[in-house]
């Protein structure tokens, strides 16, 4: 078993937007060996451009609002929504409110 907190794990600049962090939560150093979770923080008005990739994402809202899309859908998200993106679809997130937007985001590891 593995058990941390928050406060312990580092926040990194994503990398194609800005004003937005994640946090790997859970990874192959817990000894994740199918999945990883990630925790990200997105703020007010910041956007996470469109992109894709060849695996699944599984979505919690914790806190905030935020517009998800993917393929040719937009749909608005708030604390409790979950969503589910399908592997290989273009998606894209921004914040919509006045707050940050945390949401946790868990994806698998690709198989080689």
């Amino acid at each position: 078993m593995y058990v941390s907190h928050i406060s312990k794990v580092q926040k990194e600049e994503v990398d194609i937007a800005k004003n937005v962090w994640v946090q790997w939560l859970i990874t192959k150093d817990q000894g994740a060996k199918n999945y990883a979770m990630r925790m990200f923080t997105v703020a007010p008005g910041a956007v996470i451009p469109k992109h894709q990739h060849p695996w699944e994402h599984e979505i919690f809202v914790l806190k905030g609002r935020g517009l998800i899309g993917a393929g040719n859908e937009e749909k608005e998200v708030s604390e409790g929504n979950f969503a589910y993106i399908e592997p290989n679809v273009p998606h894209w997130y921004k914040n919509i409110g006045n707050e940050e937007w945390v949401f946790l985001c868990i994806i698998p590891y690709v198989k080689e």
